[in-house]
């Protein structure tokens, strides 16, 4: 598949989960909604990885450009973050090991599971 097609694909996931966001009763993050989307189609098999393969490679290369405006914003805030220094950090300090532990429970269960689920004869 072409890259704008590719790109068409992703960028058109999110509008459609923008969407979804705007009506829902409940306030709850369209880029989540995204990635729940994106990760359906991928495990029905509607969206193959092939798919979408050289638009999300070219993302991934290029990550460090999408955290600038995160990184400029927390300069921003910088003051009240200072003012906020010791919570900050222990906020920090407790979930960073708690995502790489879970992250690292959720690949090893989708290893095992991929292993379990094909036969080699």
């Amino acid at each position: 598949m072409h890259i704008i097609a590719q790109a068409a694909v992703i960028f058109g996931l999110c509008l459609i989960s923008e969407g979804i966001a705007a009506l829902l009763p409940v306030a709850f993050p369209a880029s989540v909604i995204a990635l729940l989307l994106l990760g359906l189609l991928l495990f029905s098999g509607l969206l193959k990885p092939k798919h979408i393969e050289t638009f999300s490679t070219f993302l991934v290369a290029n990550m460090a450009f999408f955290f600038l405006p995160s990184c400029v914003e927390v300069m921003e805030h910088a003051p009240a973050i200072l003012r906020q220094l010791v919570p900050f950090l222990l906020v920090v300090a407790i979930t960073t090991p708690v995502v790489y532990f879970v992250t690292g429970v959720t690949v090893q269960l989708m290893i095992r599971g991929r292993k379990g689920g094909h036969r080699h004869d």
